[in-house]
């Protein structure tokens, strides 16, 4: 009986210290080095153009090449194709929504559903945790019709 008091005296200490313990604040996560040179383009589709029902991206990567999002290699990194929304703040991982499409895979091209009107595209590269390059790698934001 003893040695179970102990065993719960001693577990209840560890729970309390583990409340107690004061929380780090979250560290800045840590960005690639951009390869020098490096360039993200649209191949389709090209800035002003006017397309009737789905749109098809096709993504280009120019002084760098494509892993999978959890593959570290160096000078490597995936697709974000953010739609009609502002690059993400560089130093959080970038986010993963209707407006920030994550192509994690290694895919270079993607099918989107757009409602009529104008809509604004860019690229954006993430390395193997999702993070942007430093500096980043993005493609000009450009800006289709859909009818």
């Amino acid at each position: 009986m003893r040695h179970l008091n102990w065993i719960l005296f001693t577990l209840l200490l560890v729970v309390a210290g583990a409340v107690a313990a004061p929380t780090a604040p979250h560290a800045a996560a840590v960005r690639s080095a951009a390869p020098a040179g490096a360039s993200a383009y649209f191949i389709a589709p090209h800035d002003g153009d006017v397309i009737t029902g789905p749109v098809t991206v096709v993504m280009g990567l120019k002084g760098m090449g494509i892993a999978p999002a959890g593959v570290q290699h160096e000078n490597t990194g995936h697709f974000h194709l953010i739609v009609d929304a502002d690059l993400p703040p560089a130093d959080m991982p970038i986010p993963k929504d209707e407006q920030h499409l994550h192509f994690g895979g290694g895919q270079t091209q993607t099918v989107l559903t757009l409602k009529p009107g104008k809509h604004s595209l860019q690229i954006l590269m993430g390395d193997y945790a999702h993070m942007s390059f430093d500096p980043p790698v993005a493609s000009d934001k450009i800006t289709i019709t859909v009818k």
